[in-house]
């Protein structure tokens, strides 16, 4: 039995929803009117293209793209597994089929990979930060995501060896400044834990040691340091290990953390960073697609 679209997806470890977004991406590119290349060749033409990396870093959106000349009418083989270390120069997709449909869908193709590698390069360049430092910090991803592509941002996340995060509002708990310039924390946490259903942790951001203080004697769960430098976070991230309970609880940093600036942020004592850079403004990995032409036939 043939499988469906959203499983056939799956199947190519995509997330759920994944195939309507490719869909609709090849739609906006209006895939089936390639003026240009539809009036060259009205024909079909038998080819082959490869698909390399053009600078070092960490593929991502190798599935996505492999889905796309599926959805397109071609015949995919992935070179590489999405999370693999490439150079400029390495082939991370093979893909047959019409030529006409290789050039309509090139683009498309490209645009994921360039952009899921760029955040799966530069997760892996704070991980590594962090690595060199000698501390055990976790890299977090954030909601600062393109509308629609969150889940395969979030993906490209671990790709590079960070962690997503919270996917939404829907899965976590973080009661931010706003939240708590309308209640007090205590009344906040308590109408929090007498919620029905399952409860994740509760997590409070704070900007100073009262601030703190009061989230750890209301039962916060972690804290998140919000907004400071390195050497400010790394002092109130200090005085919090001292007050009860301040040992034990998780601390996260973030406001700031690039992967420039990560390793001084890693000395400062936090259990995690997050960052929305690694969504909002990492730069595009380049790929390069190559056309061969089928071989010529020769005469006997």
């Amino acid at each position: 039995m043939a499988r469906s679209r959203p499983e056939r997806a799956r199947a190519a470890g995509l997330p759920e929803g994944t195939d309507a977004l490719l869909r609709r991406a090849l739609r906006e590119d209006r895939f089936g009117s390639d003026v240009t290349t539809l009036t060259l060749f009205p024909r079909r033409v038998p080819a082959r293209a490869v698909v390399t990396a053009q600078a070092p870093g960490v593929a991502s959106g190798v599935a996505a793209a492999a889905r796309v000349a599926q959805i397109a009418g071609l015949t995919p083989r992935r070179a590489v597994a999405d999370g693999s270390p490439v150079r400029g120069g390495t082939p991370v997709l093979v893909v047959e089929g019409d030529a006409r449909r290789i050039l309509s869908a090139e683009r498309t193709m490209l645009n994921f990979l360039m952009h899921l590698s760029g955040i799966a390069t530069a997760t892996r360049r704070a991980v590594r930060a962090v690595g060199r430092t000698g501390a055990r910090m976790e890299v977090r991803g954030t909601r600062k995501t393109l509308p629609g592509l969150r889940d395969l941002e979030k993906q490209a996340i671990v790709h590079g060896g960070g962690r997503p995060h919270r996917r939404d509002l829907a899965t976590g708990i973080l009661l931010k400044n706003n939240h708590l310039a309308l209640l007090p924390v205590p009344e906040a946490l308590a109408r929090l834990r007498g919620r029905r259903g399952p409860r994740p942790r509760i997590e409070v951001e704070v900007r100073r040691l009262g601030e703190a203080r009061a989230a750890l004697r209301a039962g916060a769960e972690e804290l998140l340091v919000d907004n400071l430098r390195p050497l400010p976070a790394q002092h109130l991230i200090s005085a919090i290990r001292s007050l009860p309970g301040g040992a034990k609880v998780l601390v996260e940093v973030s406001g700031g953390v690039t992967p420039e600036n990560i390793a001084r942020y890693a000395r400062s004592g936090a259990d995690a960073a997050s960052l929305g850079s690694l969504t909002h403004s990492a730069r595009a990995l380049p790929f390069h697609l190559t056309l061969l032409p089928p071989p010529r036939r020769t005469s006997r």
